[in-house]
């Protein structure tokens, strides 16, 4: 019989991706830890149900990773890397893009997001009323 996943295993992989992608979740502990304690009961539960381990791995996977398969942040990191690159350093496009999230933000409340709104039209407009936001923020603020 195989032994049950630690919790701190899909407590990691989570904080791991809302780390890179959510930071506006990344330090919301009690989301982390009902996230993460769903995704180990269910992976135990499927287990002890006669399901083999990728079977369990890949239903623990879709609760732990449920609703976050589109990411504004890596939307904005994307659009501050492709399109402003050439205007600073690269060690610098990742913090820049922090700076820009939550001036960001409110465009993103003029679309729907799903999980495969990156691989719409939609996405399109979206990208390019990011870039102008951006860039009217840098023509307004400079890169400080």
């Amino acid at each position: 019989m195989a032994e049950k996943k630690d919790l701190s295993y899909y407590e990691l992989r989570l904080r791991e991706l809302l780390i890179k992608s959510f930071p506006e979740l990344a330090g919301d502990k009690t989301f982390i830890t009902q996230r993460s304690n769903r995704a180990a009961n269910v992976y135990e539960e499927t287990f002890i149900a006669g399901n083999r381990i990728e079977q369990c791995n890949e239903i623990a996977n879709f609760i732990l990773f449920e609703g976050l398969h589109f990411s504004k942040f890596d939307t904005v990191f994307q659009v501050v890397s492709n399109e402003f690159d050439t205007i600073m350093a690269d060690e610098k496009l990742h913090p820049f893009a922090l700076k820009m999230f939550p001036v960001c933000e409110p465009v993103f409340s003029g679309y729907e997001l799903t999980d495969d709104f990156a691989y719409s039209h939609e996405f399109d407009l979206l990208y390019t009323e990011i870039t102008g936001t951006i860039a009217i923020w840098i023509a307004e603020n400079g890169l400080q």
